[in-house]
């Protein structure tokens, strides 16, 4: 925006525009204010991600088939936060421990959160809370719940950079909280 421009800000984003729900869904709802259309999740329902790193600097990342990108991803284990009804206003770390151990079976003795990011905000209203997790310990094997079909990876912090371009070479998309771990590189 052109510093100079002294229209109100709603001239330039529609934010004065009612918003319409064009499709809702369990999950997800599409919306339009004015000119802008974006994707929310429905219900109130939120995210938390898990940046788990073990006692000898390895990082748990997950392998899973993601339907939109139609091929497996490599992230950082993460879930959603008030899903269900019996649920709607579960804590959001007690929600990420959850899906810790659900989807890499570690247990993280310590969960900090890091804090609120918006991964796509031109797109999609979502944020989700980022929590590191510490002191862990393998309590189960993993594989999330249902049909996930997650397969745990356990991969040392300093090799990071040859699995992302290997996973990239085999086909696999990289989840862009994958940043977290390149970041300091990219800069160097």
């Amino acid at each position: 925006m052109n510093p100079a421009d002294t229209r109100p800000l709603s001239d330039h984003f529609d934010s004065d525009k009612p918003v319409e729900v064009m499709w809702e869904g369990r999950f997800i709802t599409t919306k339009r204010q004015g000119r802008w259309e974006y994707v929310s999740r429905a219900r109130g329902i939120r995210a938390a991600v898990i940046l788990a790193i073990d006692s000898e600097d390895h990082v748990i990342l997950v392998d899973q088939y993601r339907v939109p990108l139609g091929k497996r991803c490599i992230e950082l284990p993460a879930g959603l936060v008030g899903d269900h009804d019996d649920n709607a206003d579960e804590d959001t770390a007690l929600a990420a421990a959850r899906e810790l151990e659900e989807e890499t079976g570690y247990r993280a003795g310590t969960m900090e959160m890091v804090g609120e990011f918006h991964s796509s905000p031109g797109m999609v209203s979502e944020s989700f809370t980022l929590f590191r997790a510490s002191d862990l310990v393998k309590v189960g094997e993993g594989g999330g719940v249902d049909s996930e079909d997650i397969i745990v990876l356990r991969v040392p912090l300093a090799e990071i950079e040859k699995h992302v371009s290997d996973w990239r070479e085999a086909g696999h998309a990289i989840d862009v909280r994958l940043l977290t771990l390149l970041g300091p590189r990219l800069l160097d």
